[in-house]
């Protein structure tokens, strides 16, 4: 078993094809073949299942892969580490972003690593909260941006920003009003929220929970592209912030009235692992993402207050 067997399994495993692992790797596909072969052979174990549509791991095969994710990516920050020697921040770095703001960070995170961090690659990954939460405790995704954590030993948790959440509505709709809404006046209007293990609607169940509510969640939507589309269709509201409101890029489609009495507020962090030392690149890229997601959320209100 070698670090370059390895690789190659963890590239089979994430595209789930010998064929689309061998173009990425750059060999030729029976060479790759006989590579996973050798390391299956090593090991006396089956770690990928064959069919007709590609490779699946199995149970063994999982746990290889966490682990040699874990490997290839101490092999990778000591070469960063070298490399800072030279105080010249490189290597490769995978953030995390949630869907609430990815699409908005997204191009300014690229640009930033080319003007400020040429010698780095930067991969970017977008799930929920509790996703990255798990990929940066496991150490697949090195830092990332999430919503209203939980206690977890496994990670380092930062405030980066905290935005009031509001209740958003089409803009034609007739009670669609810029007003402050009482949070007991939720009640009244049918909602449509992410899934329960979302943080967001955590947070939001917790605090109707706290005030004795009970809301009408008419549908439950992880995605907020897809919920902002059902509120345009008058299917509904949403409780979001400014910020992810912005991020569908039409916010004149919308209204948000700010939740009072109590006023409801979303927290986002920038997470790390608790148990990886920090790196040159780390520090930088820590600093870039807070600056831009600062700039993002002065953005989205300044856009409000031109409408």
């Amino acid at each position: 078993m070698n670090l370059k067997q390895l690789e190659y399994f963890v590239r089979v495993a994430e595209l789930g094809s010998f064929s689309k692992a061998a173009l990425v790797l750059n060999i030729a596909q029976p060479a790759l073949s006989r590579q996973v072969r050798l390391l299956e052979t090593d090991l006396h174990v089956n770690l990928l299942t064959r069919n007709g549509r590609g490779v699946v791991l199995t149970e063994v095969g999982q746990r290889l892969f966490d682990h040699s994710v874990g490997i290839l990516q101490l092999v990778a920050r000591a070469a960063e580490d070298v490399a800072a020697a030279r105080d010249e921040p490189a290597g490769r770095i995978v953030i995390g972003l949630p869907p609430s703001i990815g699409r908005r960070l997204t191009l300014p995170l690229v640009e930033g690593f080319r003007r400020h961090l040429p010698k780095a690659r930067l991969a970017i990954v977008e799930g929920l909260s509790t996703h990255l939460t798990e990929w940066i405790a496991t150490g697949r995704v090195d830092l990332g941006l999430i919503h209203n954590p939980e206690p977890n030993p496994a990670i380092e948790v930062t405030p980066v920003l905290d935005e009031p959440l509001g209740l958003v509505s089409p803009a034609s709709a007739r009670s669609a009003k810029v007003a402050p809404l009482p949070m007991a006046d939720l009640v009244n209007f049918p909602l449509i929220l992410p899934e329960r293990t979302h943080a967001m609607r955590k947070l939001i169940e917790t605090q109707a929970a706290l005030a004795n509510l009970k809301l009408d969640v008419r549908l439950e939507i992880s995605g907020v592209p897809a919920i902002l589309d059902l509120v345009a269709a008058g299917y509904g509201h949403a409780i979001l912030t400014r910020t992810a409101l912005a991020a569908f890029g039409k916010p004149d489609t919308f209204t948000l009235r700010p939740l009072t009495k109590p006023g409801l507020s979303s927290t986002l962090f920038l997470a790390v692992s608790a148990h990886k030392p920090s790196t040159p690149l780390g520090k930088r890229a820590m600093r870039l993402l807070q600056e831009l997601v600062v700039a993002e959320s002065l953005d989205a209100v300044a856009h409000n207050k031109t409408r």
